[in-house]
């Protein structure tokens, strides 16, 4: 199994997800911002290392949120990678000590995107875009046209997220030495192409929407969206949106791994319930960067 997708899904995923999509409950009284305790009937776990790490005060059992998965009843090692690939997207509620006294509204995401440049021949992000992931000038210079892509800091790209109503919602980090999201911002879809395409396609990365759109030489009858790695609800609802439209036809070109292979069962079922056509489109290597550096 491809290394990267295992860390990368154990970065998205936390053990206190996973315990909640299962059914336990954090016993407050009990707990601390370092330990948080979750029951189950008589069962009990604990919470560690901010949601990375876990162990069992009755037994020896302890480990990441794959070990947990194991030890909730998976059997063996795929199977627990399944069990939490398939929590990707879900928030689990936050105690109430974690939850902010004064959460920050959507308008400071649209104030902090505001103030960053768009990128520009010779700039840290169309370096980073043009250079590192070999992606053609053109398509970067369409993305900055379309409002997609802002420079981030240290020499990193951000790439937008919008609703369908075209607020924006946040935005994907990526650079030389980091990846994230938009902190208080919310994942949707990453959108490069024409915006009311019949065909769309469904990737993990703006990257690679970008650069799936290179290799296919931008389609004109085709939008590349992007899910930024996760899978909220607010995407699924954007997919369905999608889904309906006119002639509307969806391919799942996520990455070639398990992981890609679960959401692709997404998009296959989310084409299923809107009667839609629906393909697999899989990249040679790991994913459409990939392919397009080779």
């Amino acid at each position: 199994m491809n290394k990267r997708a295992i860390e990368d899904l154990r970065e998205k995923v936390g053990c206190a997800a996973l315990l909640e999509r299962n059914g336990w409950k954090v016993d407050l009284k009990e707990s601390t911002r370092r330990a948080i305790k979750y029951r189950r009937d008589a069962n009990i776990i604990i919470v560690i290392h901010q949601g990375r790490g876990w162990f069992d005060p009755l037994s020896p059992a302890k480990g990441d949120v794959f070990s947990l998965a194991e030890h909730l009843g998976a059997d063996g090692f795929v199977e627990a990678y399944d069990r939490v690939a398939d929590v990707v997207g879900f928030v689990p509620s936050a105690p109430a000590w974690q939850r902010p006294a004064r959460p920050k509204t959507l308008a400071s995401i649209v104030k902090r995107w505001g103030h960053r440049f768009r990128p520009r021949p010779g700039s840290p992000a169309w370096r980073y875009l043009t250079c590192e992931r070999r992606l053609p000038a053109d398509i970067v210079k369409d993305a900055v046209a379309s409002e997609g892509l802002r420079e981030g800091p240290q020499g990193s790209m951000w790439a937008a997220h919008y609703d369908s109503a075209g607020a924006l919602t946040g935005w994907e980090e990526r650079g030389p030495a980091w990846r994230g999201f938009a902190t208080d911002g919310s994942k949707e879809l990453f959108r490069f192409g024409l915006q009311d395409a019949e065909r769309i396609c469904i990737t993990e990365a703006a990257i690679d929407a970008m650069s799936l759109a290179t290799i296919e030489v931008a389609r004109a009858d085709t939008l590349y969206v992007s899910t930024g790695g996760g899978w909220s609800p607010a995407t699924d609802a954007a997919m369905r949106l999608l889904a309906k439209r006119a002639n509307a036809w969806l391919v799942a070109a996520t990455d070639n791994n398990r992981q890609g292979d679960i959401y692709a069962d997404r998009v296959r079922a989310i084409a299923a319930d809107a009667s839609a056509p629906y393909d697999r489109l899989r990249p040679c290597a790991g994913d459409w960067n990939e392919d397009l550096r080779i």
